[in-house]
């Protein structure tokens, strides 16, 4: 972790299944983006995703992400801000530790 620009990204679904985050967290700076989500539909999270996450596509390398099916837009995110896209294996939580950490903050 000696660079900038490798990103963690997860989802925080609220109680009740009512509401969801989304969660992007650069590893060495810590610089956490937190985003409002609309719904769990991975085409929403994609856009939510662009959207905040363009103004910092110069610092964007790689972004690791949950393996779960609110990424299955990975490969919008990854052509929109020319990054890299990373899955951590299933039941691996420790493949993006900071983010889970820092979820469970929120």
């Amino acid at each position: 972790m000696n660079r900038i620009g490798d990103w963690e990204g997860d989802t925080v679904i609220g109680k009740g299944r009512g509401g969801a985050l989304l969660t992007m967290l650069e590893r060495k700076t810590l610089f956490t983006v937190i985003v409002g989500l609309t719904g769990k539909r991975s085409d929403l999270l994609a856009e939510a995703a662009v959207s905040h996450m363009v103004r910092f596509k110069d610092k964007i390398k790689t972004i690791t992400f949950d393996n779960v099916l609110e990424f299955a837009g990975h490969e919008t995110i990854a052509k929109d801000l020319g990054a890299a896209i990373y899955f951590a294996h299933p039941y691996s939580s420790w493949e993006w530790g900071i983010n889970e950490n820092t979820n469970g903050l929120i």
